[in-house]
Formats: C-alpha cells, structure tokens, sequence
C-alpha cells in the first residue's frame, strides 16, 4: 500500500491523541516528545475509539474498560487486553502527515 495523507500535524495536540481515517480504516495518532505515531483506531478488545481514550507516559487508555497499550509498540500493558494494537509507519511532510497501512510502525 501507499502512504495516505491522513491529518495535519497542526491538528494532534502535544502528548495527545486524535483520530482519523486512512481509507475506511480508523486510526489513531499520537504526538509523543516530538514525534508522530500511528495505531489501529480501534481497541482489540472491545469496539471504542482509541481517539476518545487517555493519553500518559507514552501510553493509550481504552475510554471504556481501561486497557492500555504502548504507543509506539503496540503491546497491550494490562488486562482486559489480550491482543496487541496494530502499529503504522508515520512520515510527515510540512504540516501533512501520512500512514503506510501495509508498514509497521518504528518502535
């Protein structure tokens, strides 16, 4: 797959989070010391949107049961999850920020 434009860097708050869309597939970006990540949009435990969860020390918490996860890996940090967020490669270019669907992103 190709990189899609997805947000402006302007619109994701310093240590926040913000959602999005990259075709029909939600996603989450972060931006975290400087730099932008990108994850699935979705909890892999239950249907809520990362975008309306919490953001602390490099971590995303689901706004419905609490999980977390790592940002820039993806791995889920405690329970309910079980399965790990998908992760997205990010580049940004100006003010335009991109995701590559078919790439990992760096952890």
């Amino acid at each position: 797959m190709a990189w899609q434009r997805v947000a402006s860097r302007s619109a994701i708050p310093d240590g926040g989070v913000v959602g999005a869309t990259a075709g029909e597939t939600p996603i989450a970006l972060y931006a975290i010391d400087g730099r932008i990540y990108a994850t699935h949009g979705i909890c892999t435990h239950a249907l809520a949107l990362l975008s309306e969860g919490w953001v602390e020390d490099g971590k995303i918490e689901c706004p419905l049961h609490q999980g977390q996860f790592d940002i820039r890996t993806g791995k889920a940090l405690c329970a309910p999850l079980e399965k790990d967020l998908r992760t997205y490669a990010v580049k940004v270019d100006g003010d335009d920020v991109f995701v590559d669907l078919a790439a990992q992103g760096a952890s």
